[in-house]
C-alpha cells in the first residue's frame, strides 16, 4: 500500500470540510423543526414568551449535532468521495497505482477524531446544557410530571444502610420538597432536597425488617439525610421517641434527580460513578450503561459510515447510478440506525447484554463496510 501524505491530506481536508458543511446543515434544519414544535406548545401558555422557546432550542444544539453527528459523517463522505471521482482525481490516483487504502487513512483517522471528539469533549457539553433546557421544559411548557408524579407524589428511594448490618438497605418514602431560593423557577447545583411524611424501612440484605422509623420531615445534607422528630419501631413495634437521626448516605440532590432524567443528561465522564450509586441505591442503571457503551462506540461507528462513504461512492461517473449510490448510503445508513435502536431496546429490556446491545450494530456496520469496499477495492 502506497502512503502518499500530500494526497492523503488533500483527502482528509475535503472530507472533513464536506462532513463539516452536512454537520451545520443537518443540525440547522432539525433544530429548525424543534424550534417550531416548541412555538407551538409554547403558543397555548401565554406566560411563555418567544425567547424561552428560542433558550430551548438552542440549549438542545449540541445534543443534536451529537445525534446527527454518524449521518453527517456518512452523507458529507459521500457527497466528498463523489466529488473527488467526478473530477477524475481520485480515478488519476488510482491509477497512479495509489491503493484506495492509502489516500483513505486521512479520512478515516479524520473520522475517528470527530468520534473521539464528540465522545469526549462534546458529550459533557450536551448533557450540561441539555438537562438545563429539560428544567426550562419541565418549569414552562409542562403540565405536572417530575418527580412528584411518582406513586401518588411520594418518592421512594433505596440506599445501602451499614449502620445496623454491613451489608443492609434502608428504603425512604417521602413528599419531595426541593429548597430553592425566592423567584428561582430551577432548583440550583447543590439545592437543598427535604422529604415530608416520611416512612424509613431498614432491612438486612435480605431484605429481612430490622426496625422503621417515621418521622414529618428529612433534610438531605453532605453525605447524610437529617430525620427531624423521628419515632422508631423496633421488632416489638413499639413506638419509642428518638428525635434527630443521621442516617449516612452517597445520595445528594443533583444524584436523585438525575436518578429520573434521561441518561442523555449526564456527563460522560462521570457517569460510570454515578452507575455505581445508582446500583448500590437499588435502581436499575442497565439505561445509564447503554448509553455509556454507546458514547464509547462512537468513534468506532464514525469510522463505519466514514467506510461505507467510500464504499457507495468511490465509483467511476461514468457508469452513472449517481441517484441510486447516494440512495443506497442513505438507506445503510438509515438501516444500521434502526438496527441500532432495536438492539438498545433489547438492551434496556435486559433481553440482550448491555454490552453486546451498544456494540453489536456498531460493529456490524464496520464489518460490513470494510467488506463491501474491499470487493469494491479488491474484487
Amino acid at each position: 500500500m502506497i502512503l502518499t501524505p500530500t494526497l492523503t491530506g488533500y483527502v482528509a481536508r475535503a472530507f472533513f470540510g464536506m462532513t463539516l458543511a452536512m454537520l451545520c446543515a443537518l443540525t440547522g434544519l432539525v433544530a429548525l423543526f424543534d424550534f417550531i414544535e416548541l412555538l407551538r406548545r409554547a403558543a397555548t401558555r401565554p406566560d411563555v414568551g418567544f425567547a424561552i422557546a428560542l433558550e430551548i432550542a438552542s440549549l438542545r444544539l449540541p445534543f443534536v449535532a451529537l445525534q446527527i453527528l454518524p449521518f453527517s459523517i456518512l452523507l458529507g463522505g459521500i457527497v466528498a468521495f463523489w466529488r473527488l471521482t467526478r473530477s477524475s482525481e481520485l480515478i488519476v490516483a488510482r491509477a497512479a497505482g495509489i491503493s484506495a487504502w492509502g489516500f483513505l487513512t486521512g479520512p478515516l483517522v479524520v473520522a475517528m477524531l470527530l468520534g473521539m471528539v464528540a465522545t469526549g469533549a462534546i458529550s459533557p457539553i450536551s448533557s450540561a446544557l441539555l438537562s438545563r433546557a429539560e428544567r426550562l421544559d419541565q418549569t414552562f411548557l409542562r403540565t405536572g410530571g417530575g418527580m412528584t408524579a411518582l406513586a401518588g407524589g411520594r418518592l421512594w428511594l433505596r440506599q445501602a444502610d451499614r449502620e445496623l448490618e454491613a451489608n443492609g438497605v434502608a428504603i425512604l418514602s417521602g413528599r419531595p420538597v426541593a429548597m430553592r431560593a425566592p423567584g428561582e423557577p430551577i432548583p440550583r447545583a447543590g439545592a437543598r432536597f427535604e422529604l415530608q411524611e416520611v416512612s424509613v424501612w431498614r432491612l438486612t440484605a435480605g431484605d429481612q425488617p430490622l426496625s422503621r422509623i417515621e418521622a414529618p420531615r428529612a433534610r438531605l445534607t453532605n453525605g447524610a439525610w437529617v430525620i427531624e422528630d423521628a419515632v422508631a419501631f423496633g421488632a416489638d413495634r413499639i413506638a419509642k421517641p428518638v428525635g434527630t437521626i443521621s442516617l449516612p448516605t452517597e445520595l445528594t440532590p443533583d444524584r436523585i434527580q438525575d436518578s429520573f432524567a434521561s441518561p442523555e443528561t449526564l456527563d460522560f465522564w462521570a457517569l460510570p460513578g454515578f452507575i455505581a450509586v445508582l446500583e448500590e441505591a437499588g435502581f436499575s442503571a442497565v439505561r445509564h450503561r447503554i448509553q455509556f457503551q454507546t458514547l464509547l462506540a462512537l468513534p468506532v461507528l464514525a469510522l463505519a459510515m466514514a467506510l461505507l462513504a467510500a464504499g457507495f461512492s468511490m465509483r467511476q461517473t461514468r457508469r452513472g447510478g449517481v441517484a441510486q449510490m447516494i440512495g443506497g448510503g442513505v438507506a445503510a445508513g438509515f438501516a444500521l440506525f434502526v438496527v441500532d435502536k432495536v438492539s438498545n431496546e433489547f438492551g434496556e429490556a435486559g433481553s440482550l447484554p448491555v454490552v453486546l446491545a451498544a456494540w453489536a450494530p456498531t460493529v456490524a456496520g464496520l464489518l460490513l463496510a470494510l467488506a463491501l469496499l474491499l470487493h469494491l477495492e479488491d474484487g
